[in-house]
């Protein structure tokens, strides 16, 4: 898979073997629309409402899904510990399905943190050799 404007490519087959490396680690935001909320909801068969209580906080004018502790760091509400893997993976929002083409990764300075984090990640001078 590529993106117009990003340096490399992103294999998805990698997801299945890489133990969630960016659903844990420092603290952040998942965000997530009302529209996401209600597909994790019905995908985790529960009330939109319920969902709401249990999973989400409001971040000014945004939702994001909560984080849990793991491993000295944090972790998505959603990731299975056991599986290492994202548990609502079919309906998960927007900011992960674009996940590594996110625009801070067009930054040359963040390139070497996205190498570490990604192994589905082919940077173009990787790819010709």
């Amino acid at each position: 898979m590529r993106e117009e404007g990003y340096c490399f490519s992103f294999d998805q087959r990698a997801c299945e073997e890489c133990g969630g490396k960016c659903c844990v680690g420092e603290s952040g935001y998942i965000f997530a629309s009302l529209n996401e909320i209600q597909n994790v909801a019905g995908f985790l068969n529960i009330d939109f409402e319920q969902c709401l209580e249990k999973y989400v906080k409001k971040v000014g004018y945004k939702f994001s899904f909560i984080e849990k502790t793991y491993n000295n760091g944090y972790a998505c509400i959603f990731f299975d510990e056991n599986k290492k893997q994202c548990s609502i993976y079919e309906v998960r929002p927007k900011q992960c399905r674009d996940f590594p083409f996110w625009k801070i990764f067009l930054e040359q300075e963040q390139l070497e943190y996205l190498k570490k984090e990604c192994m589905g990640v082919k940077f173009d001078e990787e790819r010709k050799k």
